[in-house]
C-alpha cells in the first residue's frame, strides 16, 4: 500500500447543517464533485467528505450507536498564534464547541481545541517549527 490519504469522510447528523457551517460560516468551497448527500472540499491534496453518520455507518457494516471519542483529531496548523485565536473565535460564532481553549503547548507551540456542530474533534494549532510551501502544505 502507498503512503497516501486520499479522503478523509466525517459521518454527520445534518448535511445541511454542516454545511451552514463549513461554506457559509467559513467560506470553505465546495467541489463541483459534490451530490446532494455528500459534500467534498479539496484540501491542498487531500479531500475532506461530508455523508450521512447513519448512511456511512451502514456502508462500512457497523453500529452508528455511542458517541464517546472516537480516537481522531483532525489539525488545522495556522500560520501565527493569532491566526488560532481567530479561527476559534469563528467557529465558536458559528456553533462550535471550544473543548480546549488556545494556550501555549508542552511542545512549544499554541494551540486549542474545538468539536464541530457534528462532534468531531479539531485542533487549531501554531508549529513555530513548521514551513508551508507556496500552496500552504505543510513541509516536514
Amino acid at each position: 500500500m502507498r503512503q497516501n490519504l486520499n479522503i478523509i469522510t466525517l459521518g454527520v447528523s445534518d448535511l445541511k447543517k454542516t454545511l451552514d457551517f463549513y461554506e457559509r460560516g467559513l467560506n470553505w468551497k465546495k467541489s463541483k464533485a459534490s451530490k446532494d448527500k455528500i459534500a467534498f472540499f479539496e484540501m491542498n491534496g487531500i479531500v475532506l467528505s461530508f455523508f450521512s453518520k447513519d448512511a456511512l455507518a451502514k456502508d462500512a457494516n457497523v453500529s452508528n450507536i455511542g458517541s464517546g471519542f472516537s480516537g481522531i483529531t483532525i489539525a488545522y496548523n495556522a500560520k501565527s498564534e493569532n491566526e488560532v485565536d481567530s479561527v476559534l473565535r469563528k467557529v465558536a460564532e458559528l456553533g462550535a464547541e471550544i473543548i480546549k481553549p488556545a494556550k501555549k503547548a508542552d511542545w512549544g507551540g499554541y494551540s486549542g481545541y474545538f468539536k464541530d456542530i457534528d462532534g468531531h474533534i479539531f485542533e487549531v494549532a501554531y508549529n513555530q517549527h513548521f514551513e508551508f510551501d507556496e500552496n500552504d502544505n505543510i513541509k516536514m
